[in-house]
């Protein structure tokens, strides 16, 4: 299916979802207000609708990803600083990506496509429950040269690369919630005192690591462009919980600068202490 009627199509989803299957409306509205409590009720409609256009135009372009060639990948999906990334990665240091659920996280994963040579490239994922769904994306993202790793077996094979010498840059999408019995840190996000994953700090400052924040912006339908942040000089320096930190107002600056492409159909601060006032 070529790009055009893609989003034809899109404009059909997008209406089915919305006003027909109203699918997660409740929750969308409430993560809005409660993360926006400064913007008036036309303001967060806005977004939400936005936010429903951009997210029929994810789920297809996502689709397209198993078709897609590489070159056409490389004209929409631009990286725009590749080679701050490569100089490190060719100096035999490994690299954490700190990324979100913002944009089309999906197209970010052809990072491997302009990595230098030699260079592992995964990326952690959260294995889907229904079999094939998860077949389907795995197929997606490692076309591209991507490896996926699932999250309950990332330290081991951290571990593994890092006793093989091998260097690698692995992205991990770091803004979902821990389990409710795993919360050990809380910090400010979007309004909300939330629990967060820290286990992508523990691995960079443990195997001396660099940190990098992947900053994405959409271009125009169907374009992006992402540009590698460092997150500082010097994890290892950092107190304990300091880069996560980092990592979420980076995240959070992101999202104030265009709300409708964060996913907030999730239900992402249902652990949350409180809403900040």
């Amino acid at each position: 299916m070529p790009f055009s009627l893609l989003y034809i199509l899109s404009d059909g989803l997008f209406y089915l979802i919305y006003f027909v299957i109203r699918y997660r409306r409740t929750i969308v509205c409430k993560n809005l207000k409660e993360s926006f409590p400064e913007k008036s009720a036309q303001e967060i409609k806005m977004i939400e609708k936005n936010f429903y256009r951009f997210f029929a135009d994810n789920i297809l372009e996502s689709c397209k990803m198993a078709t897609v060639s590489p070159k056409e990948m490389g004209r929409r999906m631009n990286f725009v600083n590749m080679e701050d990334v490569n100089s490190i990665l060719r100096e035999g240091k490994s690299v954490s990506l700190y990324l979100g659920h913002y944009g089309n996280w999906e197209w970010v994963s052809s990072i491997p496509l302009h990595m230098a040579d030699n260079v592992v490239g995964a990326q952690i994922y959260h294995k889907l429950r229904n079999g094939n769904m998860d077949k389907l994306i795995l197929h997606n993202r490692e076309r591209m040269g991507a490896v996926c790793v699932e999250m309950r077996k990332t330290a081991r094979y951290i571990n593994e690369l890092v006793k093989s010498k091998k260097v690698s840059m692995t992205g991990y999408i770091a803004d979902q919630s821990p389990r409710k019995k795993e919360a050990i840190h809380f910090l400010r996000f979007l309004n909300h005192n939330i629990p967060v994953l820290v286990g992508t700090e523990k691995i960079t400052k443990h195997y001396g690591f660099d940190a990098w924040f992947v900053k994405v912006r959409r271009i125009k339908r169907g374009y992006y462009e992402a540009k590698f942040v460092r997150m500082h000089d010097n994890p290892q320096s950092l107190p304990d919980f300091e880069l996560t930190s980092i990592y979420f107002d980076m995240l959070e600056q992101m999202i104030k600068e265009n709300p409708e492409l964060y996913l907030w159909t999730h239900n992402r601060f249902k652990y949350a202490k409180n809403i900040i006032e």
